[in-house]
Formats: C-alpha cells, structure tokens, sequence
C-alpha cells in the first residue's frame, strides 16, 4: 500500500524539479542589471599585493580593458564567486589576457596586507595583470564613494563588477553574480 502511494510522489518530485530549474535558470539569466556610468577615479595611491604603489589615476585608465571588483580576502560570501570570475577569464583569454587588467580592491585594508593578498591570488590562480590593492580606510572609502560602491560595512558590500572600456574612457558597472559566459560576453563587447 505505501509504495502504490510513493510512486505519484517519485513520478511529480522529479517534474517540479526540471520546472523549478528551468525557472531558475530563466531567472539567473536575467539576474544582473547593467549600466554605463563615467567614474571620476579619486587620486589616491594604493599598494599591491608586491607592496608596490599605484597610482589609481593613471592605473584605473590605462589604454586597455579594466575590470574591477571590490572584495575582501576573509570574504566567504560573494568575494569569492567574484574572484572565480576573473580566474576564468583569464584562463579562457588565454594569451589575450596579458593585455586585460584585473583589479581587486580590497574593502578591508586593516587585514588585508600585501603577504595576505598575495596568498589570496595565489589560492585562485591568478596570472600577471592581476593585481590585489589596499591603502589607508579613508583612501578604499574614497574609491568606493567614486564607484557608489560605498558600504560602512564590509559584510554588507554588493555584487559588483565594473568593466572600463579603453574606447570611451566609460565604465559598465554590473550589479548581480554573473556567470562565465556572461563576463565573456560584456567583455567582449567591451573590449572590441
């Protein structure tokens, strides 16, 4: 008796699954919003991962595409999906990805130091030409307010992404988790 009342349950489980995938994927497709804003870059200067400064201004536009994201190497939420991001754009760019610039600024520089940073790209693979910053809390806040990407707490930061192309001078800030194909999509929309 109990299996004859199991197998209705074993024969819907299944198709509410397949609809309620099939609904999500829908849904992650249109998940992100897109828009092109012009970013005034503050003139601060930064450290990378090397201890290296950088001078944002001149780094932030450079005659080549940029990508940007705000993260922070203790992050176990967002930062990390961001950060596979940019690991698989390099992989798949392949060569061509020698001439992109990745850049991770961090949103907790009290912790995150240059031996911390690097250790952090270390752990997703990073090729050359991406590079990790952090500086002085009031310099990060001054990025972050220039990118409306301010948050006053680290735990409460956005999903963003933010693509500069080397045409305009114009930025696409992305708002939401994107996949790979859809980085490789405004990327390459971006850069071409």
């Amino acid at each position: 008796m109990k299996s004859r009342r199991l197998f209705p349950m074993l024969v819907i489980l299944p198709l509410l699954l397949v609809m309620s995938t099939g609904h999500s994927v829908q849904a992650a497709k249109q998940s992100y919003k897109r828009t092109v804003v012009d970013y005034q870059i503050p003139d601060v200067t930064l450290i990378n991962q090397n201890g290296e400064t950088v001078p944002l201004v001149g780094y932030l536009t450079a005659d080549q595409p940029i990508l940007l994201e705000f993260i922070f190497a203790t992050c176990t939420t967002i930062c990390p999906i961001l950060s596979v991001g940019f690991t698989n754009l390099q992989r798949k760019l392949g060569a061509e990805a020698a001439g992109v610039r990745l850049v991770s600024v961090s949103i907790d520089p009290e912790y995150d130091t240059p031996p911390i940073m690097k250790k952090y790209l270390e752990r997703y693979n990073a090729k050359p030409g991406w590079d990790f910053l952090t500086g002085t809390e009031e310099d990060i806040f001054k990025v972050m307010k220039a990118f409306d990407a301010y948050v006053p707490d680290k735990m409460a930061h956005m999903p963003l992404t933010f693509m500069r192309s080397p045409k305009d001078g114009k930025w696409v800030r992305i708002y939401g988790l994107i996949g790979g194909k859809t980085m490789m999509k405004e990327y390459l929309a971006l850069a071409r």
